[in-house]
């Protein structure tokens, strides 16, 4: 009996979890390796955040809560997106996921329907047209440019669209890329999305990682047209470095939130009672955690494009959000996946082949790691480009 669903035979495994996997297990068997592959912070939760977990926990918050979340949370939120977004969303129109990947696919799973496109500007973030499958969609992939920015411009945007386009995806600061759009050009976006009646998920998991004179803007601020048009997606995980904890958020529309709320109530339930409550704490805490993780990172950042700029025959853009740089290595002659089994097998360097986001001429390199690592790492990969 043929027993697999045809949807989820059409999925691929995700590229980035393999080569984390990959590392750790070359690391456990004693192989020096330069990881600059992660995608998550190096440093742990801040203590406060913790603490206000563990009493939860010991306190008996260990029930049930509303499918979106606890009140407190979602209203903290609420407030979040009026102080930080220039939004106005109700706590119910705000839905507490289990991560935001999590997010994503309750706003696709909402929206999309059988035979539904879905416009994703490539490099992408590599679970966004899996989702898009999963939920019967079609992934509409547009191949933006590094003259861009690695930006999606309004042509490409038009030149995609048909009369089956229900959503377009717009993740920034964005991932791998570090792009981050600026409001004219969001403006420029939503004024096709609007005059089309296309819904947007915006993607905001790295605003808080934002470097320079780059400003972060919710496109969901800029009209009440695209307000209604967009679903909002963040979470916990970059800036609190809370990625183990599988904490996001959607924000949307009151007829969308209520669609995504039943999502929810039909899969996990609630995302983690006890956890939740570390996610109020650190909404109410200090929050010059997040300032010195963004500092620190733009200093690493600074570092890495000097080094990356004097190699030869790679480019790259300045990254202006995340904590990524999307090196071009089409000059080398190599595929991504060959190029990065040759340099993680010989030179003990883990990063992210570029077909995992839907572009084979390049590579993911991560600054989200010590000084130190990122030093050898980049003398090795230096050393690669040299000898090929």
């Amino acid at each position: 009996m043929h027993s697999i669903s045809s949807r989820i035979e059409k999925v691929s495994p995700s590229l980035t979890l393999a080569v984390t996997a990959q590392t750790k297990a070359m690391i456990a068997r004693g192989e020096e390796v330069y990881a600059l592959a992660g995608g998550e912070p190096e440093v742990d939760t801040p203590t406060f955040i913790k603490e206000a977990a563990v009493k939860a926990l010991m306190d008996g918050r260990t029930k049930y809560t509303p499918a979106g979340g606890i009140p407190e949370l979602r209203k903290a939120l609420s407030e979040k997106f009026k102080t930080d977004n220039d939004l106005n969303y109700e706590p119910n129109q705000i839905c507490v996921t289990s991560g935001a990947k999590m997010a994503c696919f309750n706003a696709i799973l909402a929206v999309v329907e059988e035979g539904d496109e879905v416009i994703i500007p490539t490099p992408y973030w590599v679970s966004y047209p899996e989702m898009v499958r999963m939920a019967g969609g079609i992934p509409v992939l547009v191949e933006v440019k590094e003259s861009t920015g690695w930006k999606m411009t309004p042509e490409q945007f038009e030149d995609a669209m048909t009369p089956a386009t229900k959503m377009v995806i717009i993740n920034s600061p964005g991932n791998p890329t570090g792009a981050v759009y600026t409001k004219e050009e969001l403006l420029a976006l939503g004024e096709i999305a609007t005059a089309e009646d296309i819904m947007i998920l915006s993607d905001e998991i790295y605003e808080k990682l934002v470097y320079g004179d780059a400003k972060h803007v919710s496109i969901a601020s800029l009209s009440e047209e695209l307000y209604n048009l967009t679903i909002t997606v963040n979470g916990f995980s970059k800036a609190f470095s809370m990625t183990g904890w599988r904490l996001g958020y959607t924000a949307a529309a009151k007829p969308v939130a209520e669609a995504i709320d039943k999502v929810q109530n039909h899969s996990v339930s609630n995302a983690t009672t006890f956890a939740q409550y570390g996610a109020l704490a650190a909404l109410e805490g200090d929050q010059s955690f997040i300032e010195d993780l963004r500092g620190e990172y733009d200093v690493k950042r600074q570092f890495v494009l000097s080094r990356l700029q004097a190699i030869k025959n790679i480019r790259v853009v300045e990254p202006e959000g995340a904590f990524y740089f999307f090196v071009y290595t089409g000059e080398m002659g190599l595929k991504s996946m060959n190029l990065c089994d040759k340099l993680l097998s010989r030179y003990k360097v883990a990063a992210v082949p570029g077909i995992a986001f839907g572009y084979d001429d390049g590579i993911r390199i991560s600054y989200c790691t010590t000084l130190d690592i990122l030093n050898e790492g980049l003398t090795r990969f230096e050393q690669f480009c040299r000898e090929h």
